[in-house]
């Protein structure tokens, strides 16, 4: 599971942070990239609005008193091997991905010196956050695209590989607003022995080492197959509905915590607080 050998942290986004009020989540992301010495990286690689989505961005952070945030914007796989790019995440604390469209992220960066640089940086301790399509891409394996709103089936879902700073588990995002309980079923009656992780809006969850904590408004569906006793995946047809059996859910808000490793809320630290 994650965090054995990165000493960074991921900030996870659900999608529609607050960027008007107290800004919680993106303040998190600050304080943990460094306070007012952070030096931040944003990536609007999955935007086709890169100015103005980037704009959004170098506001907020200003406002909480961000004085070095840089904006990198990887219109093509030869821009990912830019010198300067390449210096900018070197020496940064925090690297920012905004939202869009994931497959832009992964078609654009995953292999190539951006992509090497940014774990690299994640193992010495940089925190990585994303939002939206940024959230989707931080697992192996990546929710591409899907139908929402409907009973679990094969077709569904499309899944591709993702950016890996989150093995064994899948994301999807604007989960409750969406209604995609769905289809990352689906996701993971394909591979059962991926953690399917829904993340509603303005909510993230805050990976450090093995564990994670919930932050936001809304919350973090959790779907384990691990321990499931039936399926009719095999010899399904695309159309069929599946059929899923002693399926483990949980459903954290804001302040709760999770054990990646034992697939377990951790009550004591809520209980505690």
């Amino acid at each position: 599971m994650p965090g054995t050998e990165a000493r960074g942290q991921l900030v996870i986004i659900g999608g529609a942070e607050d960027k008007q009020g107290d800004c919680k989540i993106l303040r998190e992301f600050v304080r943990r990239a460094g306070g007012l010495q952070a030096r931040i990286v944003v990536m609007t690689v999955a935007t086709e609005l890169p100015r103005e989505v980037g704009d959004d961005y170098i506001k907020v952070f200003q406002r909480l008193g961000i004085e070095d945030v840089r904006i990198i914007d990887t219109v093509s796989r030869d821009d990912a091997a830019a010198p300067s790019y390449l210096e900018a995440i070197e020496k940064s604390t925090g690297v920012f991905f905004t939202g869009g469209d994931q497959s832009r992220i992964t078609s654009i960066l995953k292999g190539t010196e951006i992509d090497k640089i940014l774990h690299k940086r994640y193992r010495e301790g940089i925190v990585v956050g994303g939002t939206s399509a940024g959230a989707s891409m931080m697992s192996d394996t990546m929710i591409v695209e899907g139908d929402a709103e409907t009973h679990p089936r094969i077709e569904i879902v499309e899944t591709d590989d993702g950016m890996s700073f989150l093995p064994e588990v899948v994301v999807d995002q604007h989960f409750a607003q969406r209604g995609r309980i769905g289809r990352l079923l689906a996701a993971v009656a394909h591979q059962p022995h991926l953690l399917g992780m829904g993340i509603d809006e303005d909510t993230a969850v805050i990976v450090n080492d093995h564990q994670f904590q919930v932050v936001g408004n809304g919350a973090v569906t959790i779907v384990d197959l691990s321990d499931i006793t039936h399926n009719n995946v095999e010899g399904l047809l695309k159309d069929e509905g599946l059929a899923l059996c002693n399926v483990k859910l949980h459903i954290l808000p804001d302040g709760y915590h999770f054990d990646l490793r034992s697939r377990k809320p951790i009550i004591e630290q809520q209980v505690a607080a």
